[in-house]
């Protein structure tokens, strides 16, 4: 798998112990957490936690996650990745997460573009997924603004904080005409 990748303004990079710090600043935040699926971090211990769980899940190759910097501050302002891996079946799941500072300046679909460039071309998958609670209505803007299809909903999907939540589906196939 690939260490890093790049845009014009950010670097994706495989996590490191090192970013804990600057990560649980992130998943601290509520606003932050609020769609995904972890429980906002109380302890900077959980992000080193975490960090080291996405690593050894990418020597398994079922995942792989990335630190998004910001070039030009040198920032480290999220996180994106392929959550989940299926090398036979061509496809993976993407997820992503922006410090709340940088929202709306169009980080997260440049990522995005960065990790679907990579699984198209590199290792020629099929499918990238996208699994999004059908309130995360920015997260479905920057799908949308990708082109992502919207497939369906996937009812009481996933337990969270001991609800259970409806889940909104979309994919991007290699067909859909994409372009790097």
């Amino acid at each position: 798998m690939i260490e890093q990748l790049s845009t014009k303004r950010l670097l994706l990079r495989t996590m490191k112990e090192s970013d804990a710090h600057h990560l649980f600043k992130i998943w601290s935040d509520p606003d932050v957490t609020k769609f995904m699926n972890i429980s906002t971090f109380t302890h900077e211990d959980q992000a080193q936690e975490m960090i080291e769980l996405l690593n050894e899940l990418a020597l398994d190759h079922k995942a792989i996650r990335f630190t998004i910097i910001e070039i030009a501050s040198n920032e480290i302002i999220g996180s994106c990745g392929f959550n989940a891996i299926d090398f036979e079946n061509a496809r993976a799941e993407i997820g992503y997460d922006i410090a709340k500072a940088y929202w709306g300046k169009g980080y997260a679909p440049e990522g995005i573009m960065a990790l679907v460039n990579y699984a198209f071309t590199t290792l020629a998958f099929n499918r990238i997924e996208a699994k999004v609670e059908p309130g995360n209505v920015n997260s479905i803007k920057v799908l949308e603004k990708l082109h992502f299809t919207f497939e369906g909903t996937l009812r009481q999907y996933e337990k969270s904080n001991e609800v259970f939540k409806d889940i909104n589906s979309y994919s991007l196939l290699r067909s859909d005409g994409f372009n790097n």
